[in-house]
């Protein structure tokens, strides 16, 4: 059942300096982008500005001097919720749970994934930067109503 009160989180990862047309449509009509690291170009976070509020960490990519105000972790509260953002989920160094995180977005391995884990999700929206061999272009968008969180992987470019 879907309800009025709803709020629309988008989040992208690994773009590599490229925001391709079909991520920015995707993205039209959120409240606030999420991006989990290796944005690869300042551009590319002025551009996801201009849809929505944004958090952004930097990836392992993100070496350039732009990227040194950005840091490797954040954590953000969106409609009630706890996002934790961090760029490759091997370097975890908090307990979740215990911390009452909702949701803790990451990237790096190019590959979506949507695993819940002692009531947190573990959200990896994929690439959505160019195409790594033959992995998806994906990003995902995340509803927040009063029933709980609905996660969905967008596919981009089809297979």
């Amino acid at each position: 059942m879907t309800t009025a009160m709803s709020f629309k989180v988008g989040i992208i990862s690994d773009t590599h300096s490229l925001l391709r047309p079909e991520a920015v449509r995707s993205l039209g009509g959120v409240d606030y982008i999420i991006h989990g690291g290796d944005i690869g170009s300042p551009d590319v976070l002025a551009a996801l500005h201009e849809i929505a509020p944004i958090t952004a960490i930097k990836g392992n990519v993100d070496t350039a001097e732009w990227a040194a105000s950005y840091a490797a972790t954040a954590s953000v509260q969106l409609a009630g919720k706890t996002f934790y953002i961090l760029h490759d989920l091997n370097t975890l160094q908090i307990s979740p749970a215990a911390l009452g995180i909702d949701v803790v977005v990451s990237g790096h391995s190019h590959m979506p994934k949507l695993d819940t884990v002692n009531g947190v999700l573990y959200l990896n929206p994929g690439s959505a930067g160019r195409r790594r061999f033959r992995m998806p272009v994906t990003l995902a968008t995340v509803d927040i109503t009063p029933n709980g969180v609905r996660p969905i992987i967008h596919d981009l470019i089809g297979s």
